[in-house]
């Protein structure tokens, strides 16, 4: 029988670093299970509150049909009350103050006094949140239920260029409060912290299989097994769920990449996943007639309407000459769909 030959002492050491290098580099790659999977028990709870947004410079609701927005004036009528103050509706000025929606979605392992973000929408004819700061509103979870949480504070609204914002009419909204909401009382939660499954995210086979083929060669053959898509059962030992869920959960393996453009299309914003580049199409959406074939880009018949590109054109060149060309972003976000459609991308537009 041959031996193998012996290695030296320093070259054992080598050998070694190199090995716990490449382990390292193996484990560093990929996406921990625990971003690509959501616990089956905890559901969100979501809430839901009315109130007033003030400080505004004088972009809050407006006047319809001659007169103040009602649901506005009457709101904070009943406000001020509160405070033993009475003022006529009819002297009651509402061009500083907007009515309001709030929304959000809390963990149910969330305890009494955590903070939560808040989005918050005007309900009214407000030009623009820009500025405000929302009232103190009661959340609650459904229809005449008791509050549970409130939520205040300074709005966030998204930075848009005054000439976007001119060009488009674009009417600011909307914002968001980072940690505006606070939880007040205890939200159901589930009975059990060890979950006998996990769920992707984004169903996917390929994932699916890469995350049952990682958790049995760490946890033992026979733990993890696909059981569809978007589903990976798991079978725990007797007392160890937890600590096994958190092993499980840190876990890394590759997913399978989708293609998908998402758009913007307030901004105009075009985020495209990969090199994904176009096949041959004609596509004519509002006075623009985009082409995807034979010669390259010619910008003088795209100032007359008329965009002609390359076939392996990428996504993103084809956002940039429809941003030279200023596509309003609806458009573009059209443009996109039609383009999918007639099956130059191969990926998934998702428009916001």
């Amino acid at each position: 029988m041959r031996s193998c030959p012996r290695i030296p002492l320093g070259a054992r050491a080598i050998v070694l670093a190199c090995l716990l290098q490449g382990f390292a580099a193996l484990r560093a790659q990929g996406v921990p299970i625990h971003d690509l999977v959501i616990d089956n028990q905890a559901v969100p709870v979501r809430l839901v509150g009315y109130g007033l947004v003030t400080g505004l410079s004088g972009t809050g609701d407006q006047t319809f049909t001659g007169r103040n927005a009602q649901h506005t004036v009457q709101s904070i009528a009943n406000l001020l009350r509160r405070f033993d103050i009475t003022v006529p509706p009819e002297l009651l000025r509402t061009r500083n103050v907007a009515a309001v929606l709030v929304t959000a979605e809390v963990s149910p392992w969330l305890r009494p006094g955590g903070r939560f973000e808040v989005q918050v929408a005007s309900v009214g004819d407000a030009r623009s949140l820009r500025g405000g700061v929302l009232w103190m509103t009661p959340l609650i979870a459904d229809a005449g239920g008791a509050p549970m949480a409130t939520a205040q504070g300074p709005l966030v609204v998204d930075d848009v260029p005054l000439a976007a914002r001119r060009r488009y009419a674009y009417v600011e909204g909307s914002g968001r409060i980072a940690s505006g909401g606070v939880l007040e009382g205890d939200l159901p939660r589930p009975r059990t912290l060890a979950s006998a499954k996990l769920l992707l995210r984004d169903p996917d086979a390929g994932t699916a299989a890469r995350i049952a083929a990682v958790v049995d060669s760490v946890i033992g053959k026979g733990t993890a097994a696909v059981e569809d898509p978007g589903s990976v059962a798991l079978t725990l030992k007797d007392g160890e769920a937890p600590s096994q869920l958190a092993i499980i959960g840190s876990l890394r393996v590759e997913p399978t990449r989708v293609g998908r453009i998402v758009i913007d299309t307030r901004q105009g914003t075009v985020v495209a996943g990969g090199e994904l580049t176009l096949g041959p199409a004609v596509v004519s959406v509002a006075g623009i007639t985009l082409s995807i074939g034979g010669t390259a880009a010619d910008s003088a018949g795209a100032q007359r309407g008329a965009l002609r590109i390359a076939a392996g054109t990428t996504v993103q060149d084809l956002a940039a000459a429809l941003e030279a060309v200023r596509t309003p972003p609806l458009q573009v976000a059209q443009i996109f769909e039609a383009l999918r459609q007639a099956g130059a991308i191969a990926a998934e537009i998702v428009s916001r």
